[in-house]
């Protein structure tokens, strides 16, 4: 009897994403490793090697498996990933341990980092125009019209599934690492595999959609990338381009998240409350007959946080109420699978973000704790933002000791990842604990800043 195959997880890393995909058209065509090797004219045990991520494949060893599995070259476009992988990970294991930080700070720097400097803008006055547009659109998809059927440069099936594993290994990177060493990835990516499927026909109507749709989670991946290097009005040009993708696939639902969700938080991260309440506002009126409770809770979170920025406390907790009560509803097998990320602990820390607005650093704390409990180790990010809002909030509380016990856990976390929303939170923490700067836990945790994170301290 065989042996059962190693579970993969394409999410891990490139070299994971390859080797998932491999397998996945392999077992497509009805080729076993062997035969498959066989036809390649390299080993069963490197084919098995590649596919359960032990090894880098050679450019022969892809070139020869687009062949044999007449993939019209899926996997050689998937090679540039993984040769960068290659080159990261051998620079990892033969530096010495104390420059293994010098080494990926570099590698952030020369990733093209500095493309997505802030020198757009963030724009709130075209929001109300797009809101607007997007409101007032006229129900039915804009598809291109089918090509002949059988013609190579069709979009089909095999080849949103493979897009979507992407985009799915790229939001968990992101999530590890922050956008700093992921975002040039998936930038090449979209100009490159994304463009050449947006270029082609589909092969019918529904494969139009699920494409539009699935552009559309590209740029809202590129976007968030853009708002965690400081790149807010290439966000909000990415948000938008996102938002006008779920017209052309009439996405009703996932249109109103992005313009609450993405765009009013972006509004309201760059200092303008007003216009995200309007984005949200706006997207709860033009999703109310479609909206499931998952989004419909999501949608209320942000109109509560633009209520609390505001000061206006009893609005921030009617809409936090309604948040509340539409969880409660939400079935995960009746939810987009976009929205299932939104749980109880998700919106406990927006709750948290709430409260840490209106001044109420004990209902922040309660919050924070239930949101932290449940995050996943590998969600490096929102681990660092989440306790260094707990840091602010103890300061607020003037809890100076155990403020200072938290952020130097922020610290940790953000030292993990290049995020500049990282980075502005443990400067946001320095800046509370400001008016205690003469008690020697804050003059040590000025230290700690300074030789953990150097780019955040003050």
């Amino acid at each position: 009897m065989g042996q059962t195959p190693r579970a993969l997880q394409p999410s891990m890393s490139e070299r994971h994403f390859f080797g998932a995909e491999l397998r996945r058209l392999r077992e497509h065509a009805g080729f076993s490793q062997a035969r498959l090797g066989a036809m390649i004219r390299f080993s069963a045990d490197l084919v098995r090697r590649v596919e359960t991520a032990d090894r880098f494949p050679s450019r022969d060893f892809v070139e020869a498996c687009d062949k044999a599995l007449t993939t019209g070259g899926a996997l050689m476009r998937l090679l540039p990933l993984l040769e960068r992988n290659r080159v990261n990970a051998g620079k990892l294991a033969t530096a010495p341990t104390g420059v293994i930080t010098l080494l990926s700070s570099r590698s952030a720097e020369t990733s093209g980092l500095a493309d997505m400097v802030v020198r757009v803008p963030f724009q709130p006055g075209v929001l109300d125009r797009a809101a607007l547009d997007w409101l007032n659109a006229a129900a039915g998809p804009r598809l291109s019209a089918a090509g002949r059927p059988g013609s190579p440069d069709q979009v089909r099936e095999e080849d949103l599934s493979s897009a979507e594993t992407a985009l799915a290994m790229f939001r968990q990177l992101d999530h590890t690492h922050g956008a700093g060493r992921v975002h040039a990835q998936v930038q090449r990516y979209v100009e490159g595999e994304l463009n050449r499927l947006l270029a082609n026909t589909p092969a019918s109507e529904a494969i139009g959609r699920r494409l539009y749709r699935l552009a559309a989670g590209f740029f809202e991946l590129c976007g968030y990338q853009a708002v965690d290097t400081g790149a807010h009005g290439l966000a909000q040009r990415r948000y938008l381009r996102a938002l006008r993708l779920t017209q052309a696939a009439d996405d009703r639902l996932y249109g109103s998240y992005l313009l609450a969700v993405n765009i009013g938080h972006l509004a309201l991260h760059c200092g303008h409350p007003e216009p995200a309440l309007r984005m949200a506002l706006t997207a709860v009126r033009g999703s109310e007959t479609q909206a499931t409770p998952a989004v419909e809770a999501a949608l209320h979170a942000v109109v509560a946080r633009t209520y609390a920025r505001l000061g206006r406390e009893s609005d921030c907790l009617v809409h936090l109420d309604i948040a509340e009560r539409q969880l409660t509803r939400s079935r995960a097998e009746d939810e987009p699978l976009w929205i299932q990320y939104f749980d109880p602990a998700y919106l406990a820390d927006e709750l948290a973000h709430c409260f840490h607005d209106l001044g109420r650093p004990q209902q922040t704390q309660r919050h924070l704790g239930d949101a932290l409990a449940a995050l996943s180790p590998t969600h490096v990010r929102r681990l660092a933002i989440d306790t260094a809002l707990l840091a602010s909030s103890l300061a607020a509380a003037a809890r100076i000791d155990e403020a200072c016990a938290a952020a130097r856990v922020a610290v940790d976390h953000a030292a993990r990842t290049t995020s500049h929303r990282c980075l502005e939170r443990i400067v946001e923490v320095q800046a509370d604990l400001e008016p205690y700067r003469y008690e020697s836990e804050v003059r040590e945790f000025g230290e700690y800043v300074r030789s953990q994170l150097p780019l955040a301290a003050v």
